[in-house]
């Protein structure tokens, strides 16, 4: 059996329901706390290192400093000298634009960081995957299409500091497609995961309704279309469950009106994994419990038999198309 956990960036429980969203709110689902940072709300950079360690921001060391993150080894050449020379408002105003302009990734910190620091993850000791997470890179030295769609998109997403949600679009219709296609091409990754039966535990990570969110302020329709696109794709990573395996959806935080809010998002096939679970503190501890309390590791492959006879040939056409097969 195989612990499936999905990370949906920005994922709002206030703007999910049962009839339109099954897939999205499985058999329980319920809200849970965040943690705001240093830029008045909470940040992507931080609260996934704490989903997967458990731990505080102050405690894992992965912070962000006025809104943005120095700890990018591109930044980080920079946050040395611009400490002495420049003011706080430039050093942000100069990390914005190097995010913007150069393709620099805030989220890159390799997977090395946590056993460099003596830091224990969700995917110590265990045969696990972890795709796309922020801030936990296991090849520095390659990217999959989400990252590459994401540092490509030019002034489709813009900072943007006088905007509502601070970034902006010059083509919000284009954006959204883009967007859309780093969400199935991720969803298609982890559900490979599931249907190679090589693991006990694939994690899985995808941004495209966070950077919808933030320029559809002024159009909550594009963001409305989002959480039923996002619905359909877990449906289908749904059909490749099988009947012993589980699925968790998280997010870091919720998304409206362009900003980031502090209510967070659990999902899961079984509510019993949701016992006691108030925090995205909490999740590794829901992580971990679940892997020790049954037997996930792989003994047998995948059978094609034991999916979903409808969605299975359109997967196959799908991750053919995107090169995963």
């Amino acid at each position: 059996m195989t612990l499936v956990v999905l990370g949906i960036d920005a994922l709002d429980p206030d703007l999910i329901n049962t009839d339109e969203h099954p897939h999205l709110t499985l058999n329980a689902n319920q809200p849970i706390e965040t943690i705001i940072s240093s830029s008045g709300e909470p940040s992507t950079h931080e609260l996934w290192p704490t989903i997967i360690t458990g731990l505080l921001p102050e405690n894992h060391g992965l912070l962000l400093d006025d809104g943005v993150s120095w700890e990018n080894p591109l930044l980080s050449k920079l946050s040395s000298i611009s400490d002495y020379m420049l003011p706080d408002t430039i050093q942000t105003q100069v990390g914005n634009w190097l995010l913007t302009n150069t393709g620099a990734d805030a989220f890159q910190t390799p997977a090395t960081y946590y056993t460099d620091n003596d830091i224990e993850t969700v995917f110590d000791n265990r045969e696990s995957i972890a795709i796309g997470i922020p801030n936990y890179v296991v090849n520095p030295d390659t990217e999959d299409r989400e990252h590459q769609l994401r540092r490509d998109m030019g002034d489709l997403f813009e900072r943007d500091t006088d905007a509502k949600g601070g970034h902006r679009s010059a083509d919000p219709e284009t954006f959204y497609e883009q967007c859309l296609e780093m969400a199935m091409t991720r969803i298609a990754r982890v559900r490979r995961g599931i249907r190679g039966r090589q693991y006990e535990l694939v994690f899985g990570y995808t941004s495209g309704l966070d950077l919808i969110g933030h320029v559809s302020h002024d159009r909550p329709d594009i963001q409305q279309r989002a959480y039923k696109e996002i619905n359909h794709f877990v449906g289908e990573l749904v059909g490749d469950l099988q009947e012993d395996d589980e699925l968790v959806l998280v997010s870091d935080h919720g998304l409206q009106d362009g900003l980031h809010t502090d209510r967070a998002i659990v999902a899961s096939t079984n509510s019993k994994l949701l016992k006691n679970i108030s925090s995205v503190i909490d999740i590794r501890g829901l992580i971990e419990t679940e892997l020790q309390s049954r037997n996930h590791m792989p003994d047998s492959p995948w059978d094609e038999t034991k999916s979903n006879s409808e969605t299975a040939p359109r997967v196959a056409k799908q991750l053919e198309d995107l090169g995963y097969m």
